[in-house]
């Protein structure tokens, strides 16, 4: 018989620490995560996740189309050049 071996592919999450929270901090911690159905643990990982992402942040993208749009715009129609290319060659 041979034994097979599981590819396991383990994925290691940051922790962080937070020592001296205040008894009140963390009582106010724990009734808001109670409030919103999750842990304490989870409660803290949700406001971390929105205080460095929030979620009205302007990407790159749409900050440029929106000066573009600011600026008038662009009236014409693109078309796109079906024309074949030579492959390049290396000799």
């Amino acid at each position: 018989m041979t034994a097979l071996k599981a590819n396991v592919v383990r994925c290691i999450m940051p922790v962080i620490t937070v020592r001296n929270l205040p008894d009140e901090v963390h009582r106010a911690l724990r009734i808001r995560a109670a409030q919103h159905g999750r842990s304490t643990e989870a409660e803290v990982r949700n406001i971390l996740e929105q205080a460095v992402l929030p979620g009205g942040r302007l990407k790159l993208g749409t900050l440029l189309a929106e000066i573009g749009r600011e600026a008038g715009g662009v009236d014409f129609d693109v078309q796109r050049d079906k024309t074949l290319t030579d492959p390049m060659s290396f000799e």
